[in-house]
């Protein structure tokens, strides 16, 4: 057969040509990860230094699902100028620290929707459909009763509303329409094929594509090549051409900020267990191992970012990573993942699926646990780290996440600022507290509702490095305690409220605070035969 592939050539453009054709009042999309995990970054920045040179366009809705940027310059921060935006709706703040200065000082109508419900809402949004109905947010700040999704006092309109059916509530997201979207890919063929053989992850383009292209806008993707039509493998093609409109092709392309192309984040090689990080001994690692020992053999399980990032390294050097399964909501299936910023880019995988899947699959149920961090705790079991200290940081997927897993276990320590421990001899000792109690008596904002949770019939543990905690009808009571520790003198001075103590308090396995490996393989190979 000829001509199966055949379509029109798609026309190669500048940055700055690209950025030319946004129309003002436009809902501009943008897709990336943190770190410059498929961030179009020079897309982003074009449009930044048209808006600085002409001041057009103007009155942009932006819109990004998850956290893009470095926490400082980069990402979406670029685009954090007066004027140019109306509003911005984004599933994480925290990683493009510009825009969210924009939200606090009142200068824009801001939004914070939980990640998995954005990437699905732009399916639908594809789909012709109205929106997307879901538990995912109730009990939080995103439910209409609190704040519906709303950061700021200028952001009047309400995005959330709820519905209830068969006499259980939801709440329903209406579909946001991009108008433009700014993509990247790895190659392109001069038919508009998009392939994305470098990329660590394919997030949700294209479900960005389709719905911008079914809303009759425009579709701009960032590539490192461009090849002849029809040479790429038909199965390599991740967004096909009749969605695109313009191609910008960079030679420069990093697959993460500033870092040469890794063949093993990318998924060609996979790495020796010695090439991978084995985490020092201190409080970070006790607090992984004890959250390793929330698992069970067989188990599918969620991995967030932060202090959480350490489980797939402990159990890596455990020899159990077989034995279960983790993953990251931007699409990665099995392996260990970067720290920090590059949150996301994985080594390892088993497998690498596009952004919308993932969230469906946690939407379902599929989750047997999940391991996220907290910033603060509150007395009825609440969990924040979506505003602290008056600053918008976002949830990402941790709403969706925590809403529909069947065991959460939530880690970090017990102050913060400033705290310091030694960790030896099967005991971990207290050098400098942390100036900042984390356990407060309420939650500056609800990212995680405890009073949902127990009405769900979830699991919930609260792991530190000095004591375990678990959720029940009551809030939290005290069930471990590091051996040497005291309640009265190490645990409840140093948490704003005070806990139930569990008639059965147990002691910490010592083997959390020593330097070798804590030898669960054997444990593990039983608990799987029985």
């Amino acid at each position: 057969m000829s001509g199966t592939r055949a379509c029109v050539r798609v026309p190669v453009l500048t940055a700055e040509e690209a950025a030319a054709k946004i129309p003002s009042g436009a809902i501009v999309a943008i897709t990336g990860a943190g770190g410059g995990i498929t961030e179009p970054t020079t897309l982003i920045e074009a449009l930044a230094n048209r808006f600085k040179n002409t001041k057009k366009p103007d009155n942009l809705t932006l819109l990004h699902t998850t956290g893009l940027g470095n926490r400082a310059d980069r990402g979406m921060s670029p685009l954090a100028i007066k004027g140019m935006n109306k509003r911005v709706i984004g599933g994480h703040w925290g990683q493009s620290p510009r825009l969210a200065d924009l939200a606090e000082a009142n200068e824009i109508e801001a939004y914070c929707i939980p990640q998995g419900v954005i990437c699905q809402l732009l399916r639908a949004a594809a789909a012709g459909q109205p929106g997307i109905l879901t538990h995912v947010g109730l009990g939080t700040y995103i439910d209409p009763r609190m704040a519906g999704g709303k950061l700021n006092e200028r952001t009047k309109e309400d995005l959330v509303t709820i519905m209830e059916i068969g006499g259980k509530e939801w709440l329903f997201y209406p579909v946001i329409k991009p108008t433009v979207a700014f993509l990247r890919g790895t190659t392109a063929d001069t038919n508009g094929y998009i392939s994305m053989e470098e990329e660590i992850a394919y997030l949700d383009g294209m479900a960005m594509a389709q719905a911008t292209h079914n809303a009759g806008g425009q579709v701009f993707v960032q590539v490192k090549r461009l090849v002849k039509a029809g040479t790429l493998h038909p199965r390599s093609i991740k967004i096909p051409g009749f969605l695109v409109d313009g191609l910008i092709i960079c030679p420069e392309q990093t697959q993460l900020y500033d870092t040469p192309i890794n063949r093993f984040f990318s998924g060609d090689y996979v790495a020796e267990i010695e090439e991978t990080a084995t985490l020092p001994l201190d409080e970070r690692k006790v607090i992984a191992r004890r959250a390793l020992m929330q698992v069970s053999p067989g188990d599918i399980g969620n991995i967030g970012v932060g202090i959480s990032d350490g489980i797939a390294s402990v159990a890596e050097e455990e020899g159990v990573s077989e034995d279960f399964v983790l993953t990251v909501e931007t699409g990665p299936v099995g392996g260990i993942t970067a720290k920090g910023i590059f949150f996301g880019a994985s080594v390892n995988t088993k497998a690498v699926v596009d952004m919308p899947s993932q969230f469906d699959f946690y939407g379902g149920g599929g989750l047997d646990i999940c391991f996220l961090s907290f910033a603060e705790v509150d007395a009825e079991g609440n969990v924040n780290v979506s505003r602290f200290n008056n600053k918008i940081q976002g949830v990402g997927g941790f709403t969706d996440i925590s809403s529909s897993s069947k065991k959460l276990v939530f880690n970090g320590t017990l102050t913060a600022g400033g705290l310091k421990t030694k960790v030896e001899e099967g005991k971990i000792k207290i050098i400098q507290e942390g100036r900042f109690k984390k356990f407060v008596p309420k939650v500056e904002e609800i990212s995680f509702s405890a009073k949902e949770a127990i009405k769900r019939g979830l699991q919930v543990h609260y792991i530190t490095e000095r004591a375990v905690f678990r959720l029940t009808a009551f809030g939290l009571e005290l069930v471990e305690i590091a051996p040497g520790m005291s309640p009265e003198r190490d645990i409840f001075p140093n948490m704003a409220f005070r806990p139930s103590v569990s008639p059965n308090l147990q002691e910490m396995d010592s083997r959390f605070f020593t330097e070798i490996p804590m030898g669960i393989k054997e444990e593990w190979r039983v608990a799987r035969k029985t």
